[in-house]
């Protein structure tokens, strides 16, 4: 801040010139003092000057709206979203979001720090404040192959850029625990830059978590019992609550909120795709939940403002405090949380859920679609088997943990798995798209649903290789080649013909389109994956399938190079013991 800017700040505030901006009329939440209060916000130079009684160059009247803090999202991934982060600006700003700490691991996982590059510059265009972690596990683990891989000396000048927050989620937790050198290493490059490291610790516990936790990782946001968030609050953990598109663990995990621990909660999204922002919306849909529970009102907005900035280090945002950014909510009341007016940096940028700015799309060359895919064909495909008794990943509702099945198939002559109508077990395949290793895994999901034709994607959680499911080689086989010509995205076929596909081509996980395009074309997706694929009317057709290649949550996933059981966090053959 420049001398004559605090100067200015400062004379505002002391109410001896006036100020650029009043709102008058409001009905302020703040989260310092922990009450509701009446009086004006005065505005300088994009910053709060003061609430109370104040005079401006303009003057708004809040005609008695609810005032909150701009909300910041405590954990989410853009990508996740299957748009640009120009895009997810206008989505989000007009439900009262003015910052979100995202972790790019997905692109960067596909294009390196080319994709962390784009992600900046792209953001630095954007009405929302993008903070950005850097993500800390490419590959997420040594068992798959990615676009890139960036190691602890990789890391320290994105650590050093002032655009990065911090070490994004620390997901190898056995790597942690175990005292992996590769892992210290880039643990101690976090430490050193002084800045926060987030966490992904699902089911750990114990020995094990006090081990996690000792390393000097701030929070997590994959609770999914009450037990779970108890523990990493006793451990000095944050717990970040998550309600997104594919988890949703808020409302198991609200019992544990009391007055006395409430300021160590955050809410979070994840992972949230257009359709869910644009009929439940960001925020402000974990704010009306936390108060349908019985959370106060201003716990519930400190949840989603002033703790998120606490926590992460922000001195600039998160209340209605004199010398704060002027990110401003002006909300019907403190139940719907509807937002009629934002301000972001004192200006209003969302007005009745329309977004104001200009939404300048950026050049995306730099990360065009990475399909480098070698000597694919059907013949990979084939299942050959030892016996007829198979570990299966099976699905489990609500939720990205899979389990561990066992089960009995069908083999012909020649020993290779036949699709069973009677029962609801399908291939699964993961193609390596990054190195042109030529890798293909097959393994059997369970619970999917499938009864026709196959889904191809190349969004496959971290690494984002193509993986596919489906009834039949053939199909699976053209589902696959279809995507590669597509340049990524998504692929429904049957009988040699493609019924619908969304393409995605930034890096094969992001759309260049707006996000209500992304939305129905989504539909269309989901509602031919159920009513003409036959997939099971409560599984999300591509959500489910995308995480089954994540070999960071329990219990059995696939990567390229094979069945993993992540309990073991080790591989697996397809065949099962005799039991």
């Amino acid at each position: 801040m420049e001398h004559n800017q605090l100067k200015h700040l400062i004379d505002v505030a002391a109410g001896r010139v006036p100020a650029d901006l009043v709102i008058r009329n409001c009905r302020i939440v703040d989260v310092g003092a922990g009450v509701i209060r009446d009086g004006d916000i005065a505005v300088a130079d994009g910053l709060i000057a003061g609430t109370g009684s104040y005079e401006g160059e303009k003057e708004i009247d809040a005609g008695g709206l609810y005032a909150l803090p701009g909300l910041i999202d405590s954990h989410i991934h853009i990508e996740s979203a299957f748009v640009t982060p120009e895009e997810v600006s206008r989505l989000l700003v007009p439900y009262g979001t003015s910052t979100i700490i995202a972790d790019p691991h997905e692109i960067v996982n596909v294009a390196g720090l080319d994709g962390l590059a784009y992600m900046l510059d792209t953001a630095a265009e954007a009405a929302l404040h993008i903070e950005f972690m850097l993500p800390s596990c490419v590959p997420a683990t040594p068992f798959e192959h990615a676009g890139a891989v960036i190691d602890a000396e990789d890391m320290e000048a994105p650590l050093a850029d002032e655009r990065i927050l911090g070490l994004g989620e620390f997901m190898n937790f056995p790597g942690v625990v175990y005292g992996d050198s590769r892992v210290l290493d880039k643990l101690i490059a976090g430490r050193k830059s002084g800045k926060p490291i987030d966490g992904h610790c699902p089911g750990l516990a114990g020995r094990e978590l006090c081990a996690y936790a000792s390393a000097g990782i701030l929070a997590d946001h994959e609770c999914s019992t009450a037990e779970e968030m108890r523990e990493r609050l006793s451990n000095g953990m944050y717990v970040l609550m998550r309600q997104g598109s594919a988890c949703h663990n808020l409302e198991d995990l609200l019992p544990v909120v009391t007055p006395l621990n409430s300021r160590r909660c955050l809410l979070c999204s994840d992972d949230r795709q257009p359709k869910t922002i644009l009929t439940e919306g960001h925020l402000d849909d974990h704010l009306r939940r936390c108060v349908r529970f019985g959370i106060d009102p201003v716990t519930a907005v400190q949840m989603a403002t002033l703790n998120a900035a606490e926590a992460f280090g922000f001195r600039d945002r998160g209340a209605l405090f004199p010398g704060r950014r002027a990110d401003i909510n002006l909300v019907n009341n403190l139940r719907d949380f509807r937002a009629e007016r934002v301000f972001i940096d004192g200006v209003e940028v969302a007005r009745g859920g329309r977004y104001l700015p200009e939404v300048k799309r950026a050049d995306y060359s730099a990360v065009k679609s990475s399909m480098h895919v070698r000597d694919f064909s059907a013949e990979k495909l084939k299942l050959r088997l030892k016996n007829d008794r198979v570990h299966v990943i099976d699905i489990l509702p609500g939720g990205v943990v899979t389990g561990k099945g066992v089960a009995r198939v069908t083999l012909d002559e020649n020993g290779e798995f036949v699709y069973s109508p009677d029962q609801d077990i399908v291939k699964i395949a993961v193609v390596e798209r990054h190195q042109e290793t030529g890798n293909v895994a097959v393994a059997l999901l369970r619970g999917y649903g499938i009864r026709r034709g196959a889904v191809a994607l190349s969004i496959a959680h971290d690494s984002h290789n193509i993986i596919t499911a489906g009834t039949n080689d053939a199909d699976m086989a053209f589902a696959v080649e279809e995507l590669i010509a597509l340049g990524g995205g998504v692929v429904l076929a049957a009988d040699g013909k493609v019924l619908t596909s969304l393409p995605l081509p930034v890096g094969g996980i992001m759309s260049d389109q707006s996000g209500e395009w992304v939305m129905q074309r989504l539909i269309d997706i989901h509602d031919t994956a159920w009513h003409e694929l036959g997939v099971e009317g409560d599984v999300e057709p591509v959500m489910t399938l995308c995480f089954m290649s994540l070999p960071v949550i329990p219990e059995l996933k696939l990567t390229d190079r094979g069945l993993f059981d992540v309990t073991k966090f080790d591989f697996i053959t397809v065949e099962a013991d005799e039991g």
